[in-house]
């Protein structure tokens, strides 16, 4: 048999990569794409803006804003990026009920090249998530059946008794907690009279309801705990006043590190350490679900930063990156635990306020631009100073889902931006639709 050339063999290879069943892309470092195959290419085109498959990075932009860091900043010659990271498209198309999800695994081939593989996974995702939940109850039932709280709630969620445990893990006395919801064992901002509720009727429908984070002790400190309710009523009567529900509390502060290490792998933007596109559809989503069964304020911020393009060409993407962590702080230190605040790609960041109006959602995003616009960011000794441009919209009756919400507070902000940055702008119906995001911020 004749020996096959060095030239056959590569494009041998190139072809098999072509016919693969999966996913494929290969790019030099600065994201150029030398090859893309047919399956890849048919996930990648309704991401693109013009059209055009030339970068994966700019590709990727509206899912992954952090991508480009991540290979700039891999110092290893080869090794995996990233592994299995869930990029969420949408928050579900009208008629359908899932969001669609993509998997992304990218590889350092050397100092030049990356290799990319893409894969829709909604579906795998969607039965994950459900076993999860499964796992969690079972977990819940069978560990720490020593340090645990146990109490009834009555239909709205107040305490109905005390008992020891409630003592042992939160330190509450009777008097103190009988007859009160059980926000009483959360941060002020962690918990609200519709949440309270919500979880109520998400354990109705579910089963059960689980969720984890900061708790408050009756002297003020706080501990990592999760909270399981869990209907003591018959199905038939969820509608009725006899509904009643146990509550679960539990002190997993010993776990939190792990937990919380596993939450940043999947949900956080690697840059800033808010919420990335993914979290945020699938907290924007649920709140969604709960104004359906029970209509009530709702808003939606976008915030972006302004000439952010020019801070870029002058001072660097270092000092960009300083900007987005610096506006990152900010809009933590000026949202409430509740609401769902993330970065949705680039300058471009996002909350969703459950509880609140468009009026009430105007003045935090007025103390946010005033903030901002009152600090600057010092880089390599340099002060950096930049404001932020805002829109915000309502939820309301004939919006069709999040991506219009998300829409209609977009073209509010780039009504602030036309009318000169710096500035709050809310939505209304003669507002014309936000220019291509690829014009200069």
């Amino acid at each position: 048999m004749p020996s096959t050339t060095v030239g056959e063999e590569y494009e041998a290879l190139l072809q098999f990569l072509y016919m693969a069943p999966i996913g494929l892309v290969q790019a030099r470092s600065d994201g150029e794409i030398l090859m893309v195959n047919p399956i890849c290419a048919q996930l990648l085109m309704p991401l693109s803006r013009n059209g055009e498959l030339t970068n994966l990075f700019t590709a990727l932009e509206g899912l992954a804003p952090d991508l480009r860091h991540r290979v700039q900043t891999f110092e290893s010659t080869h090794g995996m990026i990233c592994e299995a990271m869930h990029l969420q498209i949408n928050a579900g198309a009208q008629g359908r009920k899932d969001s669609q999800i993509l998997s992304l695994s990218l590889l350092k081939l050397d100092a030049e090249r990356l290799m990319a593989v893409l894969s829709d996974v909604t579906q795998s995702v969607k039965r994950d998530r459900e076993l999860r939940q499964s796992q969690a109850w079972i977990n819940t039932l069978v560990t720490g059946l020593i340090d645990y709280a146990l109490v009834a709630l009555d239909e709205c969620g107040r305490l109905q008794s005390w008992n020891a445990s409630i003592g042992r893990v939160t330190g509450f006395e009777q008097h103190e907690v009988v007859g009160q919801d059980y926000s009483l064992f959360y941060p002020p901002d962690g918990m609200s009279a519709d949440r309270v509720l919500d979880r109520l009727h998400e354990a109705d429908e579910s089963g059960w309801s689980l969720d984890e984070g900061w708790r408050m002790r009756s002297d003020g400190t706080r501990y990592w705990g999760s909270c399981l309710i869990a209907p003591l009523h018959a199905p038939d009567e969820a509608q009725s006043e006899a509904r009643a529900y146990s509550l679960i509390i539990r002190d997993v502060s010993d776990r939190r590190e792990a937990t919380e290490a596993l939450r940043n792998s999947v949900s956080c933007d690697h840059l800033t350490g808010l919420a990335n596109r993914r979290a945020f559809f699938d907290g924007a989503e649920l709140e969604l679900q709960r104004w359906k069964r029970a209509p009530r304020p709702l808003s939606m911020v976008m915030i972006d930063a302004d000439h952010f393009k020019r801070i870029n060409d002058l001072h660097g993407h270092a000092a960009g990156d300083a900007v987005l962590r610096h506006l990152a702080a900010g809009l933590s230190a000026t949202f409430r635990a509740i609401d769902v605040v993330a970065r949705l790609g680039g300058e471009e960041f996002v909350a969703l306020l459950p509880g609140t109006t468009i009026e009430g959602a105007e003045a935090v995003a007025l103390r946010l631009c005033r903030s901002i616009a009152e600090q600057s960011v010092t880089v390599d000794g340099t002060p950096i100073r930049y404001t932020v441009s805002v829109g915000i919209a309502a939820m309301e009756e004939g919006v069709e889902g999040i991506n219009t919400l998300i829409q209609r507070a977009d073209v509010a902000m780039y009504a602030a931006k036309a009318n000169g940055r710096n500035r709050v702008e809310r939505w209304h119906a003669d507002r014309g639709r936000a220019p291509s995001a690829a014009q200069p911020t």
